[in-house]
């Protein structure tokens, strides 16, 4: 049992190692990047790991590598290269001196050893990236005959000492003026002492200087500045942030980050608003920041010209509607609003026509409010409100009060055509053209339609003449009381289209002024009496005018006779 135990295991593990072979058989070759540099002391970065200084050979798998070489003080080399299985690509590289001599106030970091290779791990300061590499380890670490030395503006900087992708330290260091920091790698251990040496470079430093065995790197000091123009802004204006920054790597601008080192963009805060700049190099972290004042108050003027108007409607006509004219301004401002208009235009002139809040029939005397509100979007508002005085009336329809005219027997005569209206019919007209006219205002295309009338007695052409000469004698005098011509219409209808007795017997008992006994017994004369009349219809409503018997006028029994009555009568009541 065990003997097969064993064999079975056996077989496994062959399978395994046969298959891991087959594996590792199918990957590619490496290649290698022969990189030769300028000046002998440039660091090579493949990938972004750090794989040390001067002259050498990179194996590295096919494919595409990103090389970069660096130095501080010269300008950085970068560059795509081509790895091809078994075969070997140089690149030569000579970088070129940048930047010039540098001037500060100095402090010194000396890196050490601690149980770990470090002289040949680059040394990157206030970033992590291969652009903020300042040496390696090997160029910071001597302080006897031969100074190999950082020097760096004072302040707190972070330190981090990689090779081949691995961080073997990372830590910030304070280092103040003409003091020197020595920093054990990779415990961390740090000792401060003086420096006196520091003031031999106070004059300017060249930031690379290197000889048989000394190396001096003087690290340039990050300047930024941030500014606004101009500074202060109405709500929505624009003002164009700009900013500078020497011997830097990243730029951070508050709410708008990253940016480039140097730049300029147009801004338009809806508040005041701090702008803070970053700049980031190897020579530390500077900060400036510029305050865009931004004024979101509002401002703004509605005026009403004039500031009272007319009203007056008539039923459910207006016949009279005042307008004024409304001003609008707003300053700083983004949207407005007119009450109870709507959605406005900043500025504005528009005429308005008040109607009242009252709906009763009665005078009208109240106000009329219009309320301009303007904003902006930061929060600035505005109110301002005008008031309208509205006065004038609000009326019912005009009650046209139509009764029908009568005249006496045979009046008016061709002789005597204007004679036979006596004094209370007139009084009637009078209150129809008193009442039309106020219809008038009302509905200006109203007409009044006069059908005239005559007793049966004589021939038709007689009496349709003589019923002309009372509709044209009834309009006479509607016109002498202000009616215009045009407004009325006459038709003569003879003794045709007579009233039926039944209906006098029905006027008459619906008469509010009933015939005097002496009368009432004689309705022939009665009839006849209702025959001669001049009947009104106002249109276009059709209205007509009440039939009854003016029974207690004084000069009721003139037009009630039978027989033609005397001139001379007629004369006097008319």
């Amino acid at each position: 049992m065990k003997i097969r135990a064993f064999r079975t295991l056996g077989a496994v593990l062959g399978a395994v190692m046969l298959a891991s072979m087959a594996v590792y058989a199918q990957e590619p070759s490496p290649g290698k990047l022969k990189v030769t540099v300028h000046p002998g002391e440039a660091y090579t970065f493949v990938d972004g790991y750090a794989y040390g200084p001067g002259n050498r050979t990179v194996r590295l798998t096919p494919g595409k590598h990103h090389l970069l070489v660096a130095n501080y003080g010269f300008k950085f080399f970068e560059q795509d290269v081509s790895i091809e299985p078994n075969q070997k690509t140089q690149v030569d590289v000579a970088l070129q001196p940048f930047g010039g001599d540098v001037k500060a106030p100095w402090g010194r970091i000396q890196i050490e050893e601690s149980g770990v290779r470090a002289m040949d791990a680059a040394v990157l300061l206030n970033g992590k990236t291969p652009a903020y590499f300042v040496g390696h380890g090997d160029e910071f670490n001597n302080d006897f005959i031969w100074h190999q030395e950082l020097l760096v503006p004072p302040g707190t900087h972070r330190v981090t000492v990689t090779r081949h992708g691995e961080e073997i330290w990372s830590g910030m260091v304070p280092v103040q003026s003409n003091q020197r920091v020595i920093i054990w790698v990779p415990t961390g251990k740090m000792v401060t002492k003086d420096w006196p040496r520091g003031n031999k470079f106070a004059g300017g430093v060249p930031r690379f200087k290197a000889g048989i065995a000394s190396a001096t790197i003087a690290i340039a000091p990050v300047g930024g500045s941030v500014t606004a123009s101009p500074a202060k802004i109405n709500c929505g204006q624009p003002t164009t942030l700009a900013w500078t920054s020497a011997e830097t790597i990243d730029a951070d601008m508050s709410g708008m980050s990253p940016v480039a080192t140097t730049g300029e963009k147009i801004v338009s805060p809806s508040k005041t608003t701090t702008y803070e700049f970053t700049a980031t190099g190897p020579g530390g972290v500077t900060k400036s920041s510029t305050t865009i004042e931004v004024n979101p108050v509002v401002n703004s003027s509605l005026v009403a010209s004039p500031a009272e108007v007319r009203y007056r409607r008539i039923g459910d006509k207006v016949i009279n509607q005042g307008n004024t004219t409304l001003n609008w301004t707003s300053s700083n401002a983004d949207a407005a609003s007119l009450t109870p208009l709507g959605t406005v235009s900043l500025n504005g002139t528009k005429s308005v026509n008040p109607v009242p809040a009252e709906t009763a029939y009665g005078p009208v005397d109240e106000d009329a409010h219009y309320t301009l509100t303007a904003t902006n979007v930061c929060g600035g508002a505005e109110t301002k409100t005008v008031a309208v005085r509205i006065k004038g009336s609000i009326e019912p329809i005009p009650n046209v009060l139509l009764k029908s005219v009568f005249y006496p027997t045979d009046y008016p005569d061709k002789r005597n055509p204007s004679l036979g209206l006596l004094a209370s019919q007139r009084e009637e007209l009078k209150t129809v053209a008193a009442g039309f006219i106020k219809y008038l205002e009302y509905d200006p295309d109203a007409k009044l339609s006069l059908r005239a009338h005559a007793d049966p007695r004589g021939g038709a052409k007689f009496n349709e003449a003589l019923s002309l000469r009372r509709a044209d004698l009834a309009k006479q005098y509607l016109v002498s009381q202000g009616i215009a011509p045009e407004k009325i219409e006459v038709t003569a209808v003879g003794k045709e289209q007579p009233l039926d007795a039944k209906v006098i017997a029905q006027l008459e008992a619906a008469n509010p002024n009933p015939s005097p006994k002496a009368r009432s017994a004689q309705k022939s004369t009665t009839n006849l009496a209702y025959q001669r009349r001049v009947d009104i219809v106002l249109s276009p409503t059709n209205a007509e005018s009440a039939r009854f018997y003016p029974n207690n006028d004084n000069d009721s029994r003139i037009l009630w006779q039978l027989p033609k009555p005397p001139r001379s009568l007629v004369e006097k009541n008319q």
